[in-house]
């Protein structure tokens, strides 16, 4: 059994098994490199009439029929040949010449067998379909890394969370309640100068002034008025409306039987309707209860917070609709 083909040879076993599977060759899994080699070159040379015309296959039959002819007889004479346009060339390019490039270039545009003989040895696809395939596998194992990535790095599960915690009537009710006591800080707490931040000529930056709350002023009844007056108005007044007045927990109660697991320890319908009325009375008709409340304060309130009393109904409103929706999915 003769050794197998040269171009079988240089072939990695990836490729050999890709072209053993192309040709319906059997146990090619299990085979090592050099008998895969063999069984290619037995399996091609008995097909040769059937393969012959495959251009994917056009390197193997060439360096079989240069391995069958007579190196001695036929390569012999155009090694004299390209020797003899090899020395003329030189002859005519000058003798302080010393572009070894050009001469090479010139060697293998005037022997073009061997031209050809070295491109086959460079591995190239075997078609545009290996091509692609490639392309995918490689798109795909990026994909795969940075889903990988992306799992590990515990965002999902933090996003889900968050959408849980966020997707609650009472979660919309802090938000109004946290939105309105932000817009009412500045009023309360003044921020004062307290340090500047020097330029920095490298990153081009001019001197920052840093401004901070007063804290003192928590010592002052300026701070303390506005502030119970806004709590009392829009969270502890109809904390109490909606905790007495629970419609979710009189749907939870039966005759004769006590209310089971309430869905609310404050009815959030009756809390806005509650806050609305408050705000009504208080900061838009003047309500003073008998001189509890302070028209400085009231004043004050209504100016800071975004849109005055309306903006507070409206955010009453809007709690008040989620509210009503969230009762009817429950349902």
């Amino acid at each position: 059994m003769s050794g197998a083909n040269s171009w079988l040879t240089r072939q990695r076993k990836s490729d050999l098994s890709d072209l053993a599977q192309r040709l319906g060759l059997k146990d090619y899994a299990t085979q090592k490199k050099a008998e895969l080699e063999q069984a290619l070159d037995d399996f091609l040379s008995e097909n040769s009439a059937r393969y012959q015309s495959d251009s994917t296959l056009a390197p193997y039959y060439n360096s079989r029929a240069r391995a069958i002819g007579s190196p001695v007889k036929k390569e012999a004479p155009e090694l004299k040949v390209a020797k003899r346009r090899q020395t003329k060339a030189q002859e005519e390019v000058p003798a302080d010449s010393e572009d070894e490039p050009t001469g090479m270039s010139t060697a293998l545009a005037r022997t073009p067998g061997r031209a050809l003989s070295l491109a086959s040895r460079i591995p190239l696809p075997a078609s545009p379909a290996d091509v692609a395939h490639a392309v995918d596998r490689s798109t795909l194992a990026v994909r795969e890394r940075v889903t990988s990535i992306y799992h590990d790095s515990g965002i999902p599960e933090v996003t889900q969370i968050t959408r849980e915690s966020l997707s609650t009537v009472h979660a919309i009710l802090f938000v109004i309640s946290a939105f309105e006591l932000f817009r009412l800080r500045p009023e309360v707490l003044a921020d004062r100068y307290a340090f500047t931040i020097p330029a920095i000529p490298f990153l081009r930056t001019s001197d920052y002034p840093v401004h901070i709350p007063d804290m003192f002023l928590l010592l002052t009844s300026s701070f303390w008025s506005p502030v119970l007056l806004w709590a009392f108005s829009s969270t502890i007044v109809p904390a109490i409306f909606g905790y007495f007045f629970n419609l979710s927990a009189a749907s939870h109660t039966g005759r004769g039987r006590k209310a089971h697991q309430l869905e609310y320890a404050v009815d959030p319908l009756v809390f806005s309707i509650a806050k609305a009325i408050l705000t009504y009375a208080i900061y838009e008709q003047g309500v003073s209860f008998w001189g509890l409340v302070d028209q400085d304060s009231v004043a004050r309130i209504n100016s800071a917070i975004y849109g005055g009393w309306r903006g507070v109904i409206v955010g009453t409103f809007v709690t008040g609709l989620v509210s009503v929706y969230d009762a009817v999915l429950k349902k």
